[in-house]
């Protein structure tokens, strides 16, 4: 088997492979450098117009966790023995950030100077005038885009997650001391090291899914 039929399969195990996972090792931690690691290449996946709008709480402290535990009440041994909880939140001020993103292309070449100018006026009046709902669409969709590659970035690190979406959202951003109208909670995430193989799960047959026209 050569180099590219290892690397292929490697991946194809990271997909088929990949269970959630609600009981972890207590004792295995991620280091910060790790988790940073971790952290930037999900941050490799799509979002509209390259706004980047996610935003990570990485909920590994006691005290943390214990301010989590009663907003995830359903999902306590996630909590208990997980080396994290990542709360993943959409930044509906993401445009802040557009002169940095597309100012950091120009300088690494990138972007021509004139593409950038040229962008930046265009969705400065897009972003003026965008409805609260279809902004909070956007982020949740380009949030959900990154939780996914999150989940396979851990499985390529060596850990496993459990993606969960009930917990208390109206009050976790408020919880953990941001701005409850700014940050739009997309999903938790647990991360660690499991302590058992999962469950294998039942998917439709693609037939019954797609369709080719």
């Amino acid at each position: 088997m050569n180099a590219t039929q290892t690397q292929t399969n490697d991946f194809k195990e990271i997909i088929t492979g990949r269970r959630s996972i609600r009981k972890y090792d207590p004792t295995v931690k991620i280091s910060k450098e790790e988790m940073t690691q971790i952290l930037t290449e999900a941050t490799l996946a799509p979002s509209s117009v390259n706004m980047q709008p996610w935003r990570f709480l990485v909920i590994e402290s006691d005290e943390a966790k214990a301010t989590l535990a009663p907003l995830a009440r359903f999902n306590g041994v996630q909590v208990e023995t997980s080396a994290a909880m990542i709360a993943i939140f959409g930044d509906l001020n993401n445009f802040d950030y557009a002169e940095e993103i597309y100012g950091t292309a120009v300088e690494r070449g990138l972007m021509p100077a004139e593409v950038k100018e040229n962008q930046l006026t265009r969705l400065s009046a897009h972003f003026a005038t965008l409805p609260r709902e279809v902004n909070k669409d956007t982020v949740l969709i380009d949030g959900a885009l990154v939780a996914m590659q999150l989940m396979l970035v851990a499985r390529a690190h060596g850990y496993d997650t459990n993606p969960i979406g009930g917990y208390e959202k109206d009050q976790i951003a408020e919880a953990f001391g941001m701005e409850k109208d700014r940050y739009v909670p997309v999903m938790l995430l647990s991360i660690g090291k499991a302590v058992d193989a999962g469950y294998p799960s039942v998917r439709l047959p693609i037939d019954k899914i797609a369709e080719w026209k």
